[in-house]
């Protein structure tokens, strides 16, 4: 399948990078949205598939001083499971992470796709670190949702930053991959 720029193969499967899917991002509104269904989704059938899963961890300071915190927690439906791969990183890009920045350069040739929350940063950082790395990232455009502090109008805040991203990554919909998905099976 060829959509906006996203090659899939089923021989070589995308990794699934869910982005920051934590208590702290995901509020009861934002969890019960179309993107957090989109995510659970994708993620389920990633999984039914045994396809490659990573997930991303914002540790952000504030989270430090507080040890008692459950902010950096897994949103329940998000947890990773045995075998699913974990980098947590301190700043924005995933490539504040040392092991995730190792692990990318080992998989030449490898293409990932992001889903999850911080579109205005986690998201946004990586894949454009990504981009002047030479490494493939797509975006499940349904799939993803700004922090949910963004003040204004946060229809056009994800617009800005969807449109932004078109230009370091491919933009795919959930929908897509899922009917990419049963068509290979």
């Amino acid at each position: 399948m060829t959509q906006s720029g996203l090659a899939l193969n089923p021989e070589d499967p995308p990794i699934l990078v869910c982005a920051d899917l934590q208590a702290q991002y995901l509020d009861d509104d934002c969890a019960s949205g179309r993107a957090a269904s989109q995510c659970r989704v994708l993620l389920s059938l990633w999984r039914a598939e045994f396809w490659p899963v990573l997930h991303l961890k914002r540790i952000a300071q504030a989270a430090w001083f507080d040890p008692a915190s459950s902010l950096t927690d897994w949103a329940e439906p998000f947890r990773p499971q045995p075998g699913e791969m974990v980098f947590e990183h301190p700043l924005p890009s995933a490539y504040s992470s040392s092991r995730f920045a190792e692990y990318m350069a080992s998989i030449r040739g490898g293409h990932c796709l992001m889903v999850g929350c911080s579109l205005d940063e986690t998201i946004l950082a990586t894949v454009i670190d990504g981009f002047h790395r030479g490494h493939r990232f797509g975006v499940v455009g349904d799939a993803v949702t700004c922090v949910p502090s963004v003040p204004g109008n946060a229809g056009d805040h994800r617009a800005s930053m969807m449109a932004a991203i078109s230009k370091f990554a491919g933009v795919a919909q959930g929908s897509d991959l899922i009917s990419w998905a049963s068509s290979e099976a």
